[in-house]
């Protein structure tokens, strides 16, 4: 074998090496784009749990509010409990620091740096050179790590001789603090300062954000929990979590993006296997008579079969190791451009370095020799099944007959009965499997397809030589034609079904912009309020308008009424990310303000009405018509009542800004249960005829003369600007969809211009024995287009047949499995049409091109043995 390898496939391979090459480009290319965004992701995760470690140390167990923060008086009592053997207070917050003009985001910790050292020493205050080393007690002192630094735009150490200073903000105001040195954590911009000093400056005196402790040996962690939780005066909201509950929260919730990206990489190395299997189609039948003399020559048909295979194997390691090499370039190249988040929102201002795993490249590695494999046996059963005798006399192989419709409707109803199978693990597994038993039962349906379809046609054109010539081919042949457009049926439908997918989407979204942005200016108390996928909080917790700065703006010219909204961060639960709580004006009613999924329930008596988007539903059970008890324990009691309030889910709306669930309530039953007034946005109705400009420029003016600080300190933005933001990000994250349906694409008309190749060389003697019997070359090329035309055109329809099957399950199967929030289904029918009439020409084309070579001048010389 290894002779046969080293001479015959060889000299294939030295006179057709870009036929060959483009196929190791194939798998080079599904591999590189597969393993690049595994060592991204993984890079990327390992390094946020890596600054999750080194802000939060390695305690045993952490004490947190579901909301805010609580009294400390839970650290006295901690601190003094027998089984306790250390505990640190942490005071923290999101806030913005002033770089220049510009705010950025910076996380503050309060800290006692005496029990730092043993608990989470990364955070331990290191006092700069020259600097007082009781400085990390005095107040207005804080310490930065580097991330922070950068953010600022200071020198990576503090020059001698020099007092750096910071502007912070935290509410309404601004604090000018003096930066003492440094501190050694990594992650997102930080500063640190003294847990006292923190209460007095930002008013959290007698309040606390965490608590970390390190337990007595020999402690059991759930008895512990369970005594405190169940003890007289254990103040409701507050709970324990584990230490690596925050890396593990985006660990799992980021899990089902890391997937679909992969699986969106794998379309390539799908389209792949099916340029392996056109390319050694061509080449099994270029050298079909070579073959046959092999046999002659004592080469059985089962070492035929390994031969074409392991030719098919040498494509997959070759295309293999360099797609490793490239996905391994390609992810440090973005990881060092780009960072660690590729679109999802859950690592931003995360900057790994590069991860790289001998494991996951063999995985990669192995996929992309697998897909050659099963790209190349097809070939290989063609070869070990030619006829010898008749293929060394240039007669080609007997037609092939599919008749196993059956195995195609058994596998077409399984991927049925998959897509109704529930997620594992949040993994929508069952309904990747639907897709691809649709895949395959649909492709294996072809030859039954043609024949039902061409059985009807061929009557019709049964007085008219050239097309009639070339449906008959397609009946007769249908086997044959079946494996010819069997990559265009993949990549169409694939193609088809992104469309529709990605259509889908977007007009859901832009209805959804439609309803949650009524108004004509929205004006944002800060810049860096934007929630995010990393599950945290955002600043809009702590940086917000007071009640007068809202009344003024009511006054504003040009300003016809108000709406407020409030966002707070909710910890229902420890192991998952926190929920955005909304206090908005429902003015006109929830089915007016909210983008509803079915109808408003009426609110009993005595209750609060909430609206939950669609991830509270499928995470927490908070279902249409019951009370809804983690939000009545977050909340407290009410102001002046000794009764816990009651939450009534009165509808569930959709929001696409926040993959992991929001909670929304009417302004006015906020105010009442907490007693709060500020507000983290405002929008305005302009009065008839006013100018947006003139507005914006009030509003900032108004800001800067009651908030003390720069015109810039909010963010303005007309609707026009976030409807077009939105879109644009929109578009951008989803054009990657397009190359791959272009690829794919290319890829599946390559594959016909391969197949056609392969048959028209096979068949020259048939087109010899049209030449004597009078046709010319024109009207033998006419015939092979028309064929192609039969051909793409049963591609086309059965690839839009399946695309659409597909779309069905991604929009409702895959989307809510995986980001549990839904989408009305869109088709394209413009669009759809459009791309298959595409790709029926381009295949009439391919396959004229294909024939020209064939049916040249000396066509009539292919039959001279016969004479």
């Amino acid at each position: 074998m290894r002779a046969l390898l080293t001479t015959f496939s060889w000299q294939e391979l030295r006179h057709h090496p870009w036929r060959n090459a483009a196929a190791v480009l194939a798998v080079m290319l599904g591999v590189a784009l597969a393993f690049s965004v595994q060592l991204i992701n993984a890079s990327a995760l390992d390094e946020f749990a890596s600054a999750v470690r080194s802000v939060n140390g390695q305690p045993d167990l952490e004490v947190r509010a579901v909301q805010g923060g609580f009294d400390e008086a839970v650290f006295e009592r901690l601190a003094r409990h027998p089984q306790v053997a250390l505990a640190s207070p942490v005071v923290e917050f999101q806030g913005l620091a002033l770089a220049g003009e510009r705010q950025v985001p910076m996380r503050v910790m309060g800290v006692d740096a005496l029990v730092l050292p043993t608990i989470a020493p990364a955070l331990m205050p290191q006092a700069a050179a020259g600097a007082d080393r009781f400085s990390l007690f005095a107040p207005g002192h804080v310490f930065l790590n580097a991330a922070a630094r950068g953010a600022l735009g200071l020198p990576a150490e503090t020059p001698a001789g020099t007092t750096e200073t910071m502007q912070l903000r935290s509410g309404d105001a601004w604090h000018k603090l003096d930066v003492a040195g440094h501190v050694a954590a990594s992650g997102t911009a930080l500063a640190v300062m003294d847990i006292a000093a923190a209460q007095e400056l930002f008013g959290q005196i007698g309040r606390l954000s965490r608590i970390d402790l390190r337990l007595a040996p020999g402690t059991d962690r759930a008895a512990f929990m369970a005594s405190l939780q169940q003890s007289p005066g254990w103040p409701v909201g507050v709970q324990f979590a584990e230490p690596g509950d925050a890396a593990q929260r985006v660990s799992n919730l980021s899990r089902a993006y890391r997937v679909n990206l992969t699986v969106l990489a794998l379309v390539a190395l799908f389209t792949g296997a099916f340029l392996v299997f056109s390319v050694l189609a061509l080449s099994v039948a270029k050298r079909a008579q070579q073959f046959a003399l092999l046999g002659v020559l004592g080469l059985t048909p089962r070492e035929r079969l390994r031969l074409v295979l392991a030719e098919s194997l040498v494509l997959g390691l070759i295309g293999s190791a360099a797609g490793l090499a490239l996905g391994t370039a390609l992810a440090a190249f973005a990881l060092r451009v780009l960072g660690g988040d590729l679109g999802g929102g859950y690592f931003e201002g995360v900057a790994p370095t590069l991860h790289w795993s001998a494991g996951s490249a063999l995985l990669y590695g192995g996929l992309g020799v697998l897909a050659a494999l099963v790209g190349g046996w097809w070939p290989a059963r063609a070869a070990q099944a030619l006829p010898e005798a008749q293929t060394l006399k240039g007669l080609g192989a007997a037609p092939t007959q599919g008749n196993g419709h059956w195995l195609a409707l058994g596998l077409i109803a399984l991927g049925a009965v998959l897509a109704n199978v529930p997620a594992i693990g949040g993994i929508p597994v069952a309904a990747y499997l639907s897709v691809g038993c649709l895949l395959v039962g649909g492709i294996t349906a072809l030859p039954w397809l043609i024949a039902l379809l061409y059985d009807r046609v061929a009557p019709m054109f049964a007085q008219r030589v050239l097309p009639m010539l070339a449906v008959e081919r397609a009946r007769r042949m249908r086997g044959t034609a079946a494996v010819a457009v069997s990559g265009v049926v993949a990549s169409l439908s694939l193609a088809v079904a992104l469309t529709v997918m990605v259509a889908s989407f977007r007009d859901s979204v832009t209805h959804w912009l439609d309803v949650v942005l009524p108004a004509d200016l929205y004006v944002r108390a800060t810049s860096g309020g934007r929630g995010s996928n990393s599950g945290n909080s955002s600043s809009t917790d702590t940086a917000t308008f007071s009640p007068a700065f809202v009344q003024s703006l009511a006054q504003l010219p040009g300003v016809a009424r108000t709406g407020t909204l409030r966002t707070q961060s909710l910890q229902l639960d420890a192991t998952r990310p926190t929920v955005t709580l909304i206090a908005r004006s429902l003015e006109g009613g929830a089915t007016q303000s909210l983008p509803l999924v079915g109808a408003a329930l009426p609110v009993p008596e005595g209750q609060i009405g909430i609206y939950v988007s669609e991830p509270m539903v499928e995470l927490y059970g908070a279902k249409p018509g019951t009370a809804f008890t983690p939000l009545s324990d977050a909340m407290g009691l009410r102001a002046g009542s000794k009764k816990a309030q009651t939450f009534f889910v009165a509808g569930v709306w959709r929001d696409y800004a926040r993959q992991f669930g929001t909670v929304t309530m009417d302004a006015r039953d906020f105010e009442r249960i907490t007693g709060e007034r500020n507000v983290s946005d405002v929008a305005l109705w302009l009065a008839p005829g006013a100018s947006e400009g003139a507005v914006q420029t009030a509003v900032r003016a108004l800001a800067a003369r009651q908030g003390g600080s720069s015109a810039e300190s909010v963010e303005i933005a007309s609707v026009g600007q976030i409807r077009a933001t939105s879109l644009r990000i929109f578009d951008r994250s989803f054009a990657v969809t397009y190359w791959l349906q272009a690829v794919a694409i290319a890829i599946g008309l390559f594959g016909i211009a391969a197949s056609f190749s392969a048959q028209v060389l096979a068949r020259r003697k048939e087109f010899g024995l049209l030449a004597h019997l009078g046709f010319t070359r024109r009207q033998v090329l006419a015939v092979v287009a028309g064929e192609g035309a039969a051909w793409t055109a049963i591609g086309a329809v059965a690839g839009l047949g399946l695309g659409l099957a597909v779309s069905v399950v991604l929009v409702k199967v895959v989307n809510p499995q995986s980001f549990h929030w839904s989408m009305d289904l869109l088709v394209p029918w413009g669009r759809l049409l459009a791309l298959c009439a595409a790709v029926v020409a381009a295949g009439t084309v391919t396959a004229w091109m294909a024939g020209r070579a064939a049916a040249g001048k000396d066509v009539v010389l292919a039959v001279k043995e016969d004479w």
